[in-house]
Parts: C-alpha cells; sequence; structure tokens
C-alpha cells in the first residue's frame, strides 16, 4: 500500500472554457473578458503541455488522453472528479453535480490503460446517485490517506455524507466528515471540493484549518493528521484562493518524492511554509493561470492518481 504513485492519467482539453454549470458553487472561477473561447482553449493547451513536458521531465508517467469533440466537456481536463484507481485493480466512478460533466465519464480512457498494461478487475459505480442529486466527486471530493486508511471529505453540495461512507464501506477506509467555509459576499459557503484546501502527502498535511468554523470538527481532523503523525502546515483563505491546498504528492525518477502545485500556490506560500514543505519534499510548480481562472480548479484537480497493478 502506497500514498504516492509515479503513473498520472491527464485528460487534454480541445472546449476548455468557464463552465456556467459549475460556477453556481465553485467560487473560484472567473470568465476572462475580450478573450474569444478558442484562444481560451488555446492557452490552456499551453499552460496543460508544459505542465506535462515538466512531469515527465522529472519521471512521472503521465498517460495522456485527448478530450473529444463529441460532447461540450469544458471541464475534460479535471479527469479526478469522475473516476479513480485503486491498487487491487478496482475503478469507483462518481456522480457529477453538472450535467455536462457527466459526458466527461469515457469507458476508452479505461481501455486505454489497459492497453498501458494496467490491469482493471472490477468497477464500482456511485453513477446512478445523479438521478436522485445525489454527489461525490471522485479525489476531489475525497481526500484519501491510502496507509492508514482514512477518506478525509468536506461536505459540499458535491459531496455527500450517506455517499461518502458508503464509498469508505466499499473500498475498506474510515470517513473523516467535516465543513470547511470559505467567505463570498460576506457569507460563509462550502468549498466545493476537499482537495482546495487541503493535500495529504506522505509525512504531510497542507490545509487550511480556519475554513472549518466547527471547533471540534477542527479539532477531530487535527487529532486525526497528528495521530498519523502527519506534519500539518496551516495555510489561510488567500492561499487556498491561490490553490495552495490544491496539490499533489507525486513519485519521480528514481522514487524521488515531489509535491507538485501551480505557480500561482507556490507564490503565495511563506518561505517558512516552502521550507517546511522541503524537509519532506521537493517542489515542482507550473504556471495555470488560465485553467485556474476558468476552470477554478489547479494542479492537483488535473491529475487523476493511478495506482492499478501491471500486468
Amino acid at each position: 500500500m502506497e500514498q504516492t504513485t509515479n503513473s498520472i492519467l491527464m485528460i487534454r482539453p480541445i472546449n476548455f472554457r468557464m463552465n456556467e454549470q459549475t460556477a453556481v458553487n465553485n467560487y473560484y472561477q472567473k470568465v476572462i473578458d475580450d478573450l474569444l473561447p478558442g484562444t481560451v482553449n488555446a492557452m490552456a493547451q499551453q499552460e496543460f503541455d508544459a505542465y506535462v513536458e515538466k512531469l515527465r521531465a522529472i519521471g512521472v508517467n503521465v498517460i495522456v488522453v485527448n478530450d473529444n469533440e463529441d460532447n461540450d466537456t469544458p471541464d475534460s481536463i479535471f479527469p479526478n472528479n469522475w473516476v479513480s484507481f485503486h491498487e487491487h485493480g478496482t475503478v469507483g466512478l462518481y456522480p457529477m453535480f453538472a450535467d455536462n460533466r457527466r459526458f466527461e465519464r469515457r469507458e476508452d480512457i479505461l481501455d486505454t490503460l489497459e492497453e498501458q498494461g494496467f490491469i482493471i478487475n472490477n468497477i464500482i459505480d456511485y453513477t446512478s446517485a445523479e438521478e436522485e442529486a445525489i454527489f461525490l466527486e471522485g479525489t476531489g471530493s475525497l481526500l484519501l490517506d491510502r496507509i492508514n486508511r482514512k477518506a478525509y471529505c468536506a461536505l459540499s453540495p458535491r459531496a455527500d455524507e450517506d455517499l461518502c461512507i458508503e464509498f469508505c464501506e466499499d473500498f475498506e477506509y474510515t470517513p473523516v466528515v467535516f465543513t470547511a467555509n470559505q467567505t463570498v459576499n460576506g457569507l460563509r459557503k462550502a468549498i466545493y471540493h476537499t482537495n482546495v484546501m487541503m493535500c495529504l502527502g506522505e509525512t504531510f498535511a497542507v490545509i487550511c484549518l480556519s475554513s472549518i468554523d466547527d471547533k471540534k470538527e477542527r479539532k477531530n481532523v487535527i487529532n486525526h493528521l497528528k495521530g498519523d503523525h502527519k506534519e500539518i502546515i496551516d495555510i489561510t483563505e488567500e492561499q487556498v484562493n491561490n490553490f495552495a491546498g490544491n496539490m499533489l504528492q507525486v513519485k519521480g525518477m528514481n522514487n524521488e518524492r515531489y509535491l507538485i502545485m501551480s505557480q500561482a500556490a507556490y507564490d503565495s506560500l511563506t518561505e517558512d511554509q516552502i521550507k517546511r514543505l522541503e524537509v519532506h519534499t521537493k517542489i515542482l510548480s507550473s504556471s495555470l493561470n488560465t485553467i485556474e481562472a476558468c476552470g477554478g480548479g489547479s494542479a492537483r484537480c488535473m491529475m487523476a492518481e493511478v495506482f492499478l497493478p501491471r500486468a
């Protein structure tokens, strides 16, 4: 059982833009005025390609699949919300909040992984929950501590508690459930995905503790992290707005560990935070300004970790 993997699935966008269907509860999205949709997509593709190149340069096995023209899928660049790949050859498929994100689920992507030598034995499909307007958006909603078998989940319109518990029963995790909020026009509103305010590394956790308004819930999360010997690196809401919570630790060449984040996230960190992180892991950042602005997601959202066994 490992917390980090060397293999990552990424989807290269074709129709990337701000998704009006997700903007209703993703308060990080913005419209970039004065830019034609084609220009926005071309800028996103440039950021995507540069990012993939950086990951491959440090020895990460990046499997790139192109989005297809058949469906209008502006958020296809964030595959970790609809699928997760687990160590015993199990795949999880997840119910998505936005109608147009449901078209991102593609069987041919699973075929591509099998062609690459990965084994898929079993698919656990939660997507029928969409019919009841119940959602759990993959490893956006679920932050998995694979070693200690804990699933951290910040409840929101896109993360249902009962479905989180069902996932935990199926995959043998203990749920750690809480609510994380951000201030929007003076009101506290649920952060749409757990992985925006929190990142779990092998020996550390980056988390915006102040987003957990309920003191009991906050204490519970801290106790779980400390009990599992994770160094807690606390970030501010302003840093969350710069996607400093949206990071992922991966394995590069010679099993070297890297924490992957956007340039905006890196630039928002203090010297002390960077020093503390570098005790645990190397850091790699890449500029994702267009993707962050229009998509309201960042470096972590773009990577679906592949833990499947190889043939």
